[in-house]
């Protein structure tokens, strides 16, 4: 076995959640169930008899706002917080049942997640954990957003958002094996700015939305402070990455680049990823300890500005 190889992972019993989804605004109720080793996370509506969508890039449907799984004609939407949470604290197979089509927002980050797995606590199984190692660079690019993922050891994690203002630029860097995710990544919360609140809400969106859920920015700063982080935006950008990426079924051992990107650019690299089968192979386990994120490719203006974000904390 690898050095640092880890066996995978469960909850050891059953855990409940209930609130309302975030853009559907429909009350949903969820549980998720400890599974057996290999089994991955699957999502199952109850509503439906039980039809299962696995937790796999092959699911993804195209959806801007938040990330859903298509099977058939059966859509499970914005996974994103719980499967960040469930990479984050590493756990690796789960069934998570659910009676609507959307998952519950909680508070829009993924602390109540890792809470309840704190809680209840993990089982370790009798499998290794494999991971997807990348052998070399993947890239998606759309005008002057960006996306890579690059050969590297640990989870290293370098992502910059450029925003209108009062968020403006920021840039984290950080690397998921540290253990750190629970304190630096799971509390950041969703947000979105009060002047485009109609336009969502005339598509359907962000019916569930309030400020016990969402970070409300206006021209004059954040609404319902304080901030749990003074660059707590970005910071959320990186759980949003972590989990579209679990959708690749493996946790990754590289290191992702990320300027201004989002769901949909964070889907299409899982997707162009699997596609390449020469970019990645899978691995038991890391062979080295986890090195500081590198830089990524020239990004042009990427500079970190978390003291500009402190001011509407």
């Amino acid at each position: 076995m690898a050095q640092n190889a880890h066996p995978e992972q469960t909850i050891r019993s059953e855990i409940e959640f209930r609130g309302v989804g975030l853009h559907s605004g429909a009350e949903v109720s969820m549980r998720l169930v400890p599974a057996p080793a290999g089994s991955g996370i699957v999502f199952r509506r109850t509503d439906l008899d039980g039809f299962e969508i696995p937790a796999t890039g092959r699911n993804v449907a195209k959806v801007s706002y938040a990330t859903s799984l298509m099977r058939g004609s059966v859509l499970i939407s914005t996974t994103e917080h719980l499967l960040s949470a469930l990479i984050g604290f590493g756990v690796d197979n789960v069934i998570v049942e659910v009676d609507n089509l959307e998952l519950p927002i909680l508070d829009g980050s993924a602390l109540p997640y890792v809470e309840a797995f704190q809680s209840v606590g993990l089982k370790q199984q009798r499998r290794r954990r494999e991971y997807l190692r990348i052998l070399k660079e993947v890239e998606v690019r759309e005008g002057g957003k960006f996306i890579g993922v690059y050969p590297g050891t640990g989870y290293g994690i370098d992502y910059t958002i450029d925003f209108p203002q009062p968020i403006g630029s920021a840039r984290f860097q950080g690397d998921l094996e540290s253990g750190d995710y629970a304190r630096l990544i799971a509390p950041a919360r969703t947000f979105g700015f009060r002047e485009d609140e109609a336009k969502l809400r005339d598509m359907g969106l962000i019916r569930g939305a309030s400020e016990a859920c969402v970070i409300i920015l206006t021209a004059q700063g954040v609404q319902n402070g304080p901030l749990r982080f003074a660059d707590e935006f970005v910071r959320h950008k990186v759980l949003d990455l972590i989990g579209d990426l679990a959708l690749a079924g493996r946790r990754i051992q590289g290191r992702v680049v990320a300027e201004r990107a989002g769901h949909a650019m964070h889907t299409a690299l899982v997707q162009r990823l699997l596609r390449d089968r020469s970019a990645w192979e899978l691995a038991h386990g890391y062979d080295e300890v986890p090195e500081p994120a590198e830089p990524g490719p020239a990004k042009g203006n990427a500079e970190v500005l978390p003291e500009a974000l402190a001011a509407h904390a």
